[in-house]
């Protein structure tokens, strides 16, 4: 295994989850590696939304490909959501991924929820996931299963049959967004011999808390790029009232260099980034 996939699998701890930081540009990935952020992901409604497109419909396989492109060359750990793999085609869906690999992505999202609300064949899924693990082994899986997340009843029992088969297909990872329920998590975290991913809640547990009940990954999803389009209405309103700008906005020479930030070790430079 090369050392950034070993990096990556070994930022999941259970009881000290990684803070999985979800970008949407290169801008967002930039700035948030320069945090100090080592593992990002990817959201694909702040890429579809940037893009003019809808989320979930499996139309920005090529802007997930144009984003990673840039987003590797950053000294930053990069995993991206590929919603239900672009395909139904396991075929198709191993061939896309393997794309993703070969750019430098050290980890995909793969998700069983379906635009109109339903959730797919868990053996489809399960046939994705294989198809994937047989042809780029290394990648970690982090698969999604979306029974919480589109409010059906009886999501636990819905759930685990569901993980344990995406498992079973070789899943590095899983994940269940919507879930903040801390006995819920706890039966999760029991249920499926893998790290368990969820997504941030607010108003839910923190991440300490979330460490405790045995998570071993919290992903902000699109909360930070929605975050930021209420920053620019805000920005602009301040602006139009005679008001000033949040004082602690980035200033052009600092948005510049994260433009020109340096290269991956691996490609030929060093891992330090100017602060955002």
């Amino acid at each position: 295994m090369t050392d950034r996939y070993a990096a990556f699998r070994a930022l999941h701890r259970t009881g000290r989850p990684l803070l999985l930081p979800n970008a949407w540009d290169h801008a967002s990935a930039a700035a948030l590696a320069a945090a100090g952020y080592p593992a990002l992901g990817t959201t694909s409604l702040g890429v579809a939304a940037a893009s003019g497109k809808p989320d979930a419909v499996a139309a920005t396989a090529e802007e997930n490909l144009r984003l990673a492109a840039l987003l590797v060359r950053l000294p930053v750990l990069v995993t991206v959501d590929v919603e239900a793999g672009f395909s139904d085609d396991p075929t198709e869906v191993a061939g896309y991924v393997a794309e993703l690999a070969d750019l430098g992505v050290v980890g995909i999202n793969l998700e069983d929820g379906r635009p109109d609300g339903t959730l797919a064949d868990p053996a489809l899924t399960a046939a994705k996931i294989e198809a994937v693990k047989a042809r780029t082994p290394e990648l970690f899986v982090n698969a999604r299963t979306d029974t919480w997340w589109l409010g059906m009843p009886e999501a636990l029992e819905r759930a685990v049959p569901r993980l344990r088969s995406y498992r079973r297909a070789g899943a590095d990872g899983v994940f269940v967004p919507g879930l903040a329920d801390p006995a819920t998590i706890r039966t999760l975290v029991a249920a499926v011999d893998v790290p368990l991913n969820v997504l941030h809640q607010p108003g839910g547990p923190g991440l300490a808390a979330l460490g405790h009940l045995g998570v071993a990954r919290v992903s902000t999803g699109s909360l930070l790029f929605r975050a930021a389009l209420a920053a620019v209405v805000r920005t602009a309103q301040a602006v139009r009232e005679g008001g000033e700008p949040d004082p602690g906005l980035p200033s052009y020479a600092q948005v510049q260099r994260l433009t020109t930030c340096r290269l991956r070790p691996d490609q030929g430079g060093t891992e330090e980034l100017g602060s955002p």
